[in-house]
This record gives C-alpha cells, structure tokens and sequence, in this order.
C-alpha cells in the first residue's frame, strides 16, 4: 500500500490541468494519477 499523498498544491495544479484542453494526453494521465492520490476530504 503506498502511504505517498499529493499535496494540496499539486493536487490544485493537476485539477487545472484536466480542466484545460490545451495539455497533452500524457500530461492529462500524469495529472489524474496525481489526483487519485490524494487525501480525501471529510465532511
């Protein structure tokens, strides 16, 4: 199990990227992945 989570940052910057079109799709991936590693927010 990988214990590594993306920092708020970072996770800010992949959301923008997936909401851009002008990315390739290897970047869109990257920044997916990154996303999807992430700690979720409670409520």
């Amino acid at each position: 199990m990988n214990k590594k989570q993306t920092s708020r940052p970072v996770a800010r910057k992949a959301s923008e990227i997936l909401r851009d079109n002008r990315y390739s799709d290897k970047s869109r991936s990257v920044a997916g992945s990154a996303l999807s590693q992430t700690k979720k927010k409670g409520k």
